[in-house]
């Protein structure tokens, strides 16, 4: 049987802040090559070659705000073809930008309480600061820490949210609806010291809610969270679109575990 064609849809040149994408997806690519038949490329040449391919895993790719015209085009060919993806392209989280943080607050789940107009601050907690990030924004761009008489009276496209002091942030990383491994950074001022975190049965209830919430059939999906000072996880963001995986600070065993999973994923998603 000739094994499947992926395309790797990934930038290995993108800067990110505290993490190396190209380290990851050369090991992640070496080891599905396993597997698969795989071609790597950059995401704005995705919708021109995805044709030859079975399906396209989107990874490391960077933030879509960098090529929203050629990330439009790609999901709208996509679409139009019925061509696979993976992630499927149905993700309801940051895939569709950050409405799910307004839509998530309103329906009362454990998610840092988010509005998007100053008219409503009074949905929030009583606080002194406030975090204002683009609804359209990735990777902490446009970010802000802003007090309450700056606010002003109109924010356009803007989530507002208190500023949260929390011990320490924490993320859970699934394949499928499947649990795979976590990871925290115990200092809230190291986003990207991970170390590994062995969650309670509270944590994983917690972060499988928004795994079955957002009911992707197939995919890689992180479930970010911070801890309050009370201990409370609060959700700070879905990634449903291209979470980067840090699988460099997880065991061996963990990272075999997680490319079996994975590729097993991937081999379902085809049918």
């Amino acid at each position: 049987m000739p094994r499947p064609k992926i395309l790797y849809v990934s930038d290995l040149s993108y800067p990110a802040k505290g993490r190396r994408y190209c380290d990851e997806d050369i090991h992640l690519t070496a080891a599905l090559q396993q597997t698969f038949d795989l071609a790597i490329c950059h995401p704005t040449q995705a919708a021109d070659l995805m044709e030859a391919f079975d399906t396209v895993v989107v990874r490391n790719s960077g933030p879509v705000i960098d090529y929203p015209e050629a990330y439009t085009h790609f999901r709208t060919t996509a679409k139009a073809t019925g061509h696979p993806v993976y992630n499927p392209l149905t993700g309801k989280a940051d895939m569709a930008g950050k409405q799910y943080l307004l839509d998530l607050t309103e329906e009362g789940f454990p998610v840092i309480p988010t509005v998007d107009t100053p008219d409503h601050l009074d949905r929030l907690p009583p606080t002194t600061e406030y975090v204002v990030k683009p609804k359209a924004g990735a990777d902490s761009h446009g970010l802000k820490f802003v007090k309450r008489e700056d606010l002003g009276e109109k924010q356009e496209d803007v989530l507002i949210q208190p500023k949260i002091d929390f011990r320490y942030e924490v993320s859970f990383y699934f394949v499928d609806h499947d649990f795979q491994y976590a990871l925290n950074a115990p200092d809230p001022a190291q986003r990207w010291e991970l170390a590994q975190y062995t969650p309670s049965d509270d944590d994983l209830e917690f972060a499988q809610k928004f795994i079955d919430w957002n009911d992707l059939d197939h995919g890689v999906q992180r479930v970010d969270a911070c801890r309050t000072q009370e201990g409370e996880l609060l959700l700070v963001e879905l990634e449903d679109l291209n979470p980067y995986l840090s699988l460099d600070r997880t065991s061996d065993e963990t990272r075999a575990r997680f490319v079996e999973a994975m590729t097993g994923s991937i081999l379902r998603s085809l049918g």
